[in-house]
């Protein structure tokens, strides 16, 4: 029982090893995804935005409002159609769903079957071949020699008993028996 102990701690340590290796992971892809982001923002900011600068005249300013509220205008305009195309696309997104749901239910689905996996190859598949670790723990054990005992030795000296039960069977079985017993 120690041995099981000993096993499942092992397992249990291998679990945990795999669920921070893999939080890990997820936290570097999200800071990543985070500073793209962040980036991303300040070059669309630095393109399109310029920097204000106000001018001293009355008139100056006026021209610099009408510009500002033609802009405005032309904004409101690309919203407003965007909205409109999101809304297009949308109702299409529902209309399609619908017909893969009512699809879905004229045919039976199989049953999904559980697909085991290595803790290497899942390694593998998140961090892909650039990371390397190796999670054989069977490679750190040490191999233990059994020794032939008294009871073990009479096992195998009796035989399979599949064998004895397969001759016996069907009518060259009964055969034997029959004339064994004369």
């Amino acid at each position: 029982s120690s041995y099981l102990q000993k096993k499942r701690r092992a397992a249990t340590a291998r679990r945990q090893h795999l669920k921070s290796a893999m939080l890990q992971l997820a936290v570097t892809e999200i800071e990543k995804e985070t500073a793209a982001k962040e980036a991303e923002k300040q070059n669309y900011l630095a393109e399109h935005c310029p920097p204000l600068s106000l001018p001293g005249s009355m008139q100056e300013l006026q021209e610099l409002c009408k510009k500002l509220h033609a802009k405005i205008d032309s904004v409101d305009e690309e919203r407003y159609d965007t909205e409109v195309k999101l809304q297009k696309t949308t109702k299409e997104l529902e209309d399609l769903n619908q017909k893969l749901f009512d699809l879905r239910g004229k045919f039976k689905r199989p049953p999904l079957r559980r697909v085991r996996m290595s803790a290497d190859a899942m390694l593998r598949a998140l961090l892909g071949s650039k990371h390397k670790v190796n999670m054989d723990l069977r490679a750190n054990l040490k191999q233990v020699k059994k020794e032939d005992t008294e009871k073990e030795k009479d096992l195998r000296d009796v035989g399979d008993w599949r064998k004895n039960i397969e001759e016996k069977s069907g009518m060259e079985g009964r055969k034997k028996m029959f004339e064994a017993g004369e």
